[in-house]
């Protein structure tokens, strides 16, 4: 057998690695929970036609087909769903009469994209959506719950670098569009969701000659675009512009209220503002909108983005409204991961490695580690009975802080390999500081790169 080659867009991680998004997994349900989600998996597959409802996706999506299909051409009619969006809303459809309304939800899992792979892009990765869903309504103050659940989740993440939350609301922007009498609103807005990708030059010519803008009206478009503020101050420049309409009104008072209930969570590493110019391609969001740059990473484009949608799902009697938020975790951690900027401080689970004196001695070896697992210390006993001092070389190349040592007597000490320091221990009692119970993520980002 040819020695095996990594498959492009199929990321996989190193334990130490693998350690890190454990660890930031971990942290998100646990935050999400705090909030009264709960969690959900749906199946890896969907039928055709739902996945297909969701605007321009059928170039991403894998199609499953048996290799045994004796029909040339022939598919199951499914594929394996490339967001968690999609399964979601059939998810609520099948269960509506088995669910509490309003239903909150988060979901970390797979999905699979055929996507050109390149940073940030992959064809399996990992996402986390949390979403709450109404049945018939959804009161606006789920969007701001959801938004400060998300920014709450991102501040537990220490170790990455800092974050910036945009937010914007379509009922803004197709307010001003129609108080501008645009001809073609989801043109001008789908135009502007450019800019991040084209200069602003280029994206005035577009509006110009692929909406049917005037001058005018592309520089109204572009000048509203151009506001970004921390707090509710681009109400005013927003009136400056001098266009009226009912739904702009909507939009600048929901984007406001927004704004002011999240200022008490902002900090210095994760911040969020009202930029005018996001507005989410996909035309099935209907109010708020977010997405969100990592400090020093922004080529990654959106590494976390959503919105208000006022019918995630419907089955012709009653509509199901939501909000929702989802993180690319895999989209955040390869290429910090990749490139040696995160790792955790050890391979493997253990604190604690328990030292063999020859074999007729695992027993008791085993009995220690067995009672340290019993009070949660991760722990493992040597493999082999080689030299003490083999023995903690090998704890040390997998990061183990600490190695047990059960003497002649009966007796035990305990080492921690980092400073040498050892003392004598009892495995019924002894337990390590709370740091070394898992592995602890170290980062190692240049300060250029997240300035």
């Amino acid at each position: 057998m040819s020695k095996p080659r990594p498959l492009s867009g199929f990321p996989e991680f190193l334990p130490a690695q693998r350690s890190v998004e454990v660890e930031v997994l971990r942290t998100l349900s646990r935050t999400f929970e705090l909030h009264g989600f709960t969690g959900i998996e749906t199946r890896a597959v969907e039928p055709m036609d739902q996945l297909l409802r969701k605007g321009d996706t059928s170039k991403e999506v894998y199609v499953l087909k048996r290799l045994q299909d004796t029909e040339a051409g022939k598919d199951a009619g499914m594929g394996l769903h490339f967001d968690l969006t999609v399964p979601f809303a059939r998810y609520v459809l099948e269960n509506a009469g088995k669910l509490e309304f309003p239903f909150r939800r988060y979901q970390i899992q797979k999905v699979w994209r055929g996507e050109r792979p390149q940073e940030g892009r992959f064809r399996e990765f990992t996402q986390a959506d949390i979403d709450i869903v109404g049945q018939g309504e959804l009161p606006f103050h789920h969007d701001v719950e959801v938004t400060r659940v998300m920014l709450e989740a991102l501040s537990q993440l220490t170790f990455l670098p800092g974050f910036r939350l945009q937010v914007n609301n379509r009922k803004l922007l197709q307010g001003f569009y129609v108080g501008l009498e645009l001809a073609d609103t989801d043109e001008a807005m789908r135009l502007v969701d450019k800019l991040d990708k084209l200069p602003e030059e280029k994206v005035r010519e577009m509006l110009v000659a692929e909406a049917g803008l005037s001058d005018e009206q592309a520089d109204k478009v572009l000048g509203l675009a151009r506001i970004c503020t921390p707090d509710d101050s681009f109400v005013e420049q927003v009136r400056a512009l001098g266009v009226e309409h009912e739904l702009l009104t909507q939009g600048l008072d929901e984007l406001a209220a927004l704004m002011r209930a999240c200022q008490d969570i902002v900090t210095d590493t994760v911040r969020i503002e009202a930029d005018l110019k996001i507005a989410r391609g996909l035309d099935y969001y209907t109010g708020t909108v977010f997405e969100t740059r990592l400090d020093g990473y922004e080529s990654l484009g959106s590494i976390c983005s959503g919105g208000r949608y006022d019918a995630l799902a419907t089955d012709g009697r009653t509509t199901y409204p939501g909000v929702g938020i989802s993180l690319g975790v895999s989209r955040v951690l390869v290429p910090l991961l990749s490139k040696g900027h995160l790792v955790a401080d050890r391979q493997v689970p253990s604190a604690v490695l328990v030292a063999l004196t020859d074999e007729e001695s695992r027993a008791g070896s085993t009995a220690v580690a067995t009672a340290l697992r019993t009070r949660g210390v991760p722990c493992e006993v040597a493999a082999t009975a080689s030299k003490f001092g083999k023995q903690i070389r090998f704890a040390e190349r997998r990061g183990i802080p600490y190695v047990w040592f059960t003497q002649a007597d009966g007796s035990h000490q305990v080492k921690d390999i980092r400073s040498g320091d050892q003392v004598a221990a009892d495995p019924a009692t002894w337990t390590p500081p709370t740091e070394d119970l898992r592995p602890q993520v170290v980062t190692h980002i240049p300060q250029k790169e997240i300035q």
